[in-house]
Protein backbone atom coordinates (compact mmCIF):
# COMPACT_ATOMS: atom_id res chain seq x y z
CA UNK A 1 0.00 0.00 0.00
CA UNK A 2 1.50 3.02 -0.86
CA UNK A 3 1.07 6.63 1.18
CA UNK A 4 -1.37 7.80 -1.34
CA UNK A 5 -3.90 4.62 -0.69
CA UNK A 6 -3.11 4.99 3.30
CA UNK A 7 -4.07 8.70 3.16
CA UNK A 8 -7.65 7.50 1.37
CA UNK A 9 -8.48 4.34 2.83
CA UNK A 10 -7.01 4.76 6.84
CA UNK A 11 -7.04 8.63 7.69
CA UNK A 12 -9.85 8.64 7.35
CA UNK A 13 -11.35 6.42 9.85
CA UNK A 14 -9.47 8.84 12.54
CA UNK A 15 -13.02 10.31 13.88
CA UNK A 16 -14.43 7.05 14.19
CA UNK A 17 -11.54 5.49 16.07
CA UNK A 18 -11.46 8.60 18.48
CA UNK A 19 -15.00 8.34 19.00
CA UNK A 20 -14.26 4.26 20.05
CA UNK A 21 -11.20 4.79 21.98
CA UNK A 22 -12.95 7.72 24.11
CA UNK A 23 -16.12 5.22 24.63
CA UNK A 24 -13.53 2.78 25.68
CA UNK A 25 -10.97 5.00 27.61
CA UNK A 26 -13.40 7.85 29.13
CA UNK A 27 -10.30 9.78 28.26
CA UNK A 28 -9.60 12.32 25.52
CA UNK A 29 -5.87 12.50 25.67
CA UNK A 30 -5.69 8.64 26.13
CA UNK A 31 -8.19 8.05 23.37
CA UNK A 32 -6.03 10.39 20.85
CA UNK A 33 -2.62 8.56 21.85
CA UNK A 34 -4.56 4.89 20.89
CA UNK A 35 -5.47 6.26 17.54
CA UNK A 36 -2.16 7.42 17.15
CA UNK A 37 -0.50 4.40 18.15
CA UNK A 38 -2.92 2.70 15.64
CA UNK A 39 -2.10 4.61 13.22
CA UNK A 40 1.44 3.76 13.39
CA UNK A 41 0.92 0.37 13.59
CA UNK A 42 -0.89 0.26 10.47
CA UNK A 43 1.36 2.73 8.61
CA UNK A 44 4.35 -0.16 9.68
CA UNK A 45 2.55 -2.69 8.78
CA UNK A 46 1.33 -1.37 5.05
CA UNK A 47 2.73 -3.50 3.06
CA UNK A 48 0.48 -6.75 4.27
CA UNK A 49 -3.10 -4.51 4.42
CA UNK A 50 -3.72 -5.77 0.87
CA UNK A 51 -4.81 -8.92 2.56
CA UNK A 52 -6.87 -7.81 4.13
CA UNK A 53 -10.33 -7.26 3.61
CA UNK A 54 -12.27 -5.04 6.00
CA UNK A 55 -9.72 -1.96 6.43
CA UNK A 56 -12.11 -0.23 8.56
CA UNK A 57 -13.09 -3.04 10.75
CA UNK A 58 -9.39 -4.40 11.01
CA UNK A 59 -8.12 -0.85 12.43
CA UNK A 60 -11.63 -0.96 15.03
CA UNK A 61 -10.41 -4.11 16.64
CA UNK A 62 -6.79 -2.79 16.31
CA UNK A 63 -8.13 -0.04 18.75
CA UNK A 64 -10.30 -1.55 21.34
CA UNK A 65 -6.94 -4.26 21.63
CA UNK A 66 -4.62 -1.20 22.35
CA UNK A 67 -7.43 -0.02 25.09
CA UNK A 68 -7.43 -3.29 26.82
CA UNK A 69 -3.44 -3.49 26.59
CA UNK A 70 -3.77 -0.04 28.05
CA UNK A 71 -6.47 -0.95 30.50
CA UNK A 72 -4.45 -3.56 32.07
CA UNK A 73 -0.79 -1.94 31.58
CA UNK A 74 -2.56 0.96 34.23
CA UNK A 75 -3.90 -1.54 36.43
CA UNK A 76 -0.78 -1.61 39.01
CA UNK A 77 -1.10 -1.80 42.64
CA UNK A 78 1.01 -0.88 45.85
CA UNK A 79 2.99 -4.16 47.68
CA UNK A 80 1.59 -2.90 50.70
CA UNK A 81 -1.43 -2.28 49.42
CA UNK A 82 -1.99 -5.57 48.31
CA UNK A 83 -0.58 -6.82 51.49
CA UNK A 84 -2.62 -4.77 54.16
CA UNK A 85 -5.92 -6.35 51.46
CA UNK A 86 -4.80 -9.60 52.20
CA UNK A 87 -4.30 -9.50 55.92
CA UNK A 88 -7.56 -7.73 55.89
CA UNK A 89 -9.36 -10.67 54.23
CA UNK A 90 -11.08 -13.61 56.71
CA UNK A 91 -8.48 -15.08 58.60
CA UNK A 92 -9.75 -18.99 57.73
CA UNK A 93 -7.39 -20.05 55.84
CA UNK A 94 -3.84 -19.36 58.04
CA UNK A 95 -1.67 -21.31 55.51
CA UNK A 96 -2.91 -19.14 52.70
CA UNK A 97 -1.93 -15.58 54.60
CA UNK A 98 0.99 -17.01 55.59
CA UNK A 99 1.59 -18.05 51.98
CA UNK A 100 1.22 -14.42 50.57
CA UNK A 101 2.89 -12.55 53.17
CA UNK A 102 6.24 -14.70 52.79
CA UNK A 103 6.08 -13.83 48.64
CA UNK A 104 5.43 -10.30 49.78
CA UNK A 105 8.77 -10.79 51.66
CA UNK A 106 9.76 -12.63 49.12
CA UNK A 107 8.95 -10.05 46.26
CA UNK A 108 10.75 -7.18 48.04
CA UNK A 109 14.01 -8.94 48.37
CA UNK A 110 13.95 -9.83 44.60
CA UNK A 111 13.17 -6.24 44.08
CA UNK A 112 16.47 -5.30 46.25
CA UNK A 113 18.70 -7.68 44.52
CA UNK A 114 17.74 -5.53 41.04
CA UNK A 115 20.30 -3.52 39.83
CA UNK A 116 20.01 -0.16 41.45
CA UNK A 117 18.23 2.19 38.23
CA UNK A 118 15.53 -0.61 37.72
CA UNK A 119 15.25 -1.14 41.43
CA UNK A 120 14.50 2.52 41.38
CA UNK A 121 12.03 2.80 38.10
CA UNK A 122 10.21 -0.83 39.18
CA UNK A 123 9.52 1.32 43.02
CA UNK A 124 8.54 4.94 41.47
CA UNK A 125 6.09 2.74 39.19
CA UNK A 126 4.62 -0.20 40.88
CA UNK A 127 5.24 0.81 44.53
CA UNK A 128 4.91 4.44 44.61
CA UNK A 129 2.53 4.82 41.59
CA UNK A 130 4.27 7.52 39.49
CA UNK A 131 3.26 8.08 35.88
CA UNK A 132 5.89 7.82 33.07
CA UNK A 133 6.13 11.35 33.16
CA UNK A 134 6.87 11.36 36.51
CA UNK A 135 9.45 8.93 36.56
CA UNK A 136 10.75 10.61 33.40
CA UNK A 137 10.77 13.77 34.78
CA UNK A 138 12.52 12.85 38.26
CA UNK A 139 15.13 10.41 36.42
CA UNK A 140 15.89 12.43 33.24
CA UNK A 141 15.16 9.15 31.17
CA UNK A 142 13.16 9.03 28.06
CA UNK A 143 9.96 7.47 28.40
CA UNK A 144 11.45 4.16 26.30
CA UNK A 145 14.45 3.83 28.51
CA UNK A 146 11.98 3.80 31.81
CA UNK A 147 9.52 1.11 30.09
CA UNK A 148 12.30 -1.11 29.10
CA UNK A 149 13.88 -1.07 32.44
CA UNK A 150 10.72 -1.63 34.20
CA UNK A 151 10.03 -4.48 31.21
CA UNK A 152 13.59 -5.71 32.55
CA UNK A 153 13.09 -5.62 36.36
CA UNK A 154 9.81 -6.87 36.50
CA UNK A 155 10.85 -9.87 34.17
CA UNK A 156 13.77 -10.47 36.44
CA UNK A 157 11.31 -10.32 39.34
CA UNK A 158 8.93 -13.08 37.81
CA UNK A 159 11.36 -15.48 36.34
CA UNK A 160 12.80 -15.57 40.20
CA UNK A 161 9.98 -15.98 41.89
CA UNK A 162 9.25 -18.72 39.40
CA UNK A 163 12.49 -20.29 40.23
CA UNK A 164 11.96 -20.30 43.70
CA UNK A 165 8.21 -21.68 43.24
CA UNK A 166 9.58 -24.21 41.28
CA UNK A 167 11.98 -25.17 43.32
CA UNK A 168 10.00 -25.41 46.51
CA UNK A 169 7.65 -27.69 44.42
CA UNK A 170 10.34 -29.89 43.60
CA UNK A 171 11.69 -29.73 46.90
CA UNK A 172 8.12 -30.58 48.85
CA UNK A 173 7.31 -33.50 46.30
CA UNK A 174 10.92 -35.06 46.88
CA UNK A 175 10.34 -34.87 50.43
CA UNK A 176 7.00 -36.15 50.43
CA UNK A 177 8.29 -39.51 48.26
CA UNK A 178 11.07 -40.13 50.78
CA UNK A 179 8.26 -40.40 53.55
CA UNK A 180 6.22 -42.52 51.87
Amino acid sequence: MLAKEFKTLVLPLSNKLHRYALRLTQNDEEARDVVQDVFLKLWQKRATLDGVENIEAFAMRMTRNKCYDRHRANRTYALEEQQAGWQNESKSDLNEELDRSESALLIKKLIANLPELQQMIMQMRDIDQLTYDEIAEQTQLNLNAIRVNLSRARKKVRDELFKYQEYGTERNQTNTAKIF
